[in-house]
């Protein structure tokens, strides 16, 4: 599959050709770490494994200080208290304060995290599918015992090779890239803030919000840069 990333870039980027990837490419829906392999060959080692070597030790407590100075709120209060519980298979810790003006907290998990059991068909889950944005389909008996991630991208179901929901996110982000993907509109802020505060890709070069151009400032401690019509 290393061979033949150039080719699959130049298939991506054709919009012609580009719905065309996953069955030119069929061992995407059953070999896990493909996509990571494809980010890392985009970019490097270092901006492929920020997320989980940063996030824990610096990024997640970070955002957590930086919820608890809004106004509380009964959602705002489980998330942060979601975000502080042990790893687990929850994915509200990795969207906390990422939301779109338009969306809440926990719609923007809910678009991006959907929990399928086990003992459920997949094929009638993708059969159901709507036209939307990749998202993380989690498999198991209970939320709390997720057993595989996947994700969910033209009906059909890449296996992710995290077994913690923060690796699958990391894999949904990537996939973006991997399959030259536009972000859910309901969910550029959260994926904004992932590609230029944690994966430190085109700084400066992204619309950022005012939101999360000052929540990356001062995550980051550096000055707020404003631009003319802001």
């Amino acid at each position: 599959m290393r061979e033949t990333f150039q080719h699959r870039q130049k298939l991506v980027n054709d919009p012609g050709r580009s719905v065309e990837i996953l069955s030119s490419f069929p061992r995407f829906l059953d070999t896990k770490g493909l996509v990571d392999q494809d980010f890392t060959l985009l970019f490097d080692d270092d901006t492929s494994s920020r997320l989980l070597q940063k996030w824990d030790l610096f990024f997640k407590p970070n955002v957590i200080k930086e919820a608890k100075r809004l106004t509380s709120t009964p959602e705002l209060r489980r998330l942060v208290q979601s975000a502080e519980s042990p790893p687990g298979s929850d994915l509200d810790e990795a969207t906390r304060g990422l939301k779109s003006p338009t969306i809440s907290a926990c719609d923007a998990v809910e678009r991006l995290f959907v929990f399928h059991k086990s003992s459920c068909s997949l094929e009638e889950h993708l059969r159901n599918q709507q036209g939307r944005q990749p998202y993380l389909l989690a498999v198991g008996r209970l939320k709390s015992k997720i057993e595989s991630f996947y994700i969910t991208m033209d009906k059909r179901l890449i296996p992710c090779k995290a077994n913690r929901s923060l690796g699958a996110c990391d894999e949904l982000f990537k996939a973006h890239f991997v399959f030259n993907l536009s972000y859910d509109v309901a969910l550029v802020n959260f994926y904004t803030f992932l590609q230029t505060t944690v994966y430190n890709i085109d700084v400066g070069k992204m619309n950022e919000s005012p939101r999360v151009k000052d929540l990356r400032a001062r995550l980051l401690n550096q000055p707020v840069a404003l631009s003319p019509c802001e």
